[in-house]
């Protein structure tokens, strides 16, 4: 009968096992990865807005998911809703996280109803709407490497991915497995669209894990930056 109960226990306890093994093997094998691209240097810096307290917002030393929401945020509430429900609550935990968002001055109140209507109660210390003058805004977004521009109001629904050292970090080829047996050209991905709810759950996703592993192996000691394309800052590619 123990005998019976022993195997019982062991059949359990490598049904149990097995899975997570795999996973954990898959795990570094799957992040053997090419870091994610750095399409454009030198980011503005942010530090010339400022939050409703008063304190500055910064850029460097940050993992940031850039935004420009404009002069009526409410009109671009499903662009802030669904980078709160899709990426801020996924990542709000990792280090250095931060979500940005600039704004022209004079939107404080617009800003706040907006806040009430993404979250309730729910915290955002890791979301900043920082505001500044029109020119500093546009001085940013040039900045920017982006294939559309800000609109008349100031906005757009696009956010970018700004790394540490304020080095925008995109894909310098998007396509496609078939696109690519199709031999159709490289094209490159600067900017997340938030009305593309696929774009933003899938490959900014990927792409922010992506980014925070090699952050975490630069850490551990372990990252190995010859492992980045050769021709990430190649002029052709920008």
């Amino acid at each position: 009968m123990n005998y019976k109960k022993a195997g019982r226990y062991l059949i359990l306890g490598i049904l149990f096992f097995l899975p997570v093994t795999f996973l954990l093997l898959l795990y570094p094998a799957t992040h053997n990865y090419t870091p994610l691209d750095i399409i454009n240097q030198s980011v503005l810096e942010t530090n010339q807005f400022h939050s409703n307290s008063e304190e500055s917002i910064v850029l460097q030393d940050h993992i940031t998911i850039l935004g420009f929401l404009g002069l009526n945020p409410i009109d671009n509430s499903i662009v802030a809703s669904n980078l709160k429900e899709l990426v801020y609550d996924k990542f709000k935990g990792f280090k250095k996280f931060q979500i940005v968002i600039l704004m022209p001055k004079g939107t404080e109140a617009a800003v706040e109803k907006l806040k009430a209507e993404i979250s309730g109660y729910e915290d955002l210390r890791f979301w900043h709407f920082a505001f500044g003058e029109p020119d500093a805004i546009k001085n940013v977004f040039a900045s920017l490497k982006s294939k559309t521009g800000l609109t008349g109001d100031l906005a757009t629904n696009d956010v970018f991915i700004i790394d540490k050292d304020l080095n925008q970090r995109g894909r310098l080829d998007d396509r496609t497995d078939n696109e690519i047996s199709k031999k159709v050209p490289p094209y490159i991905l600067s900017a997340y669209n938030c009305i593309e709810v696929a774009e933003i759950k899938n490959k900014m996703s990927d792409d922010l894990r992506i980014l925070f592993t090699e952050y975490r192996q630069i850490r551990k000691g372990e990252f190995d930056s010859s492992t980045r394309r050769a021709n990430d800052l190649n002029p052709e590619n920008n």
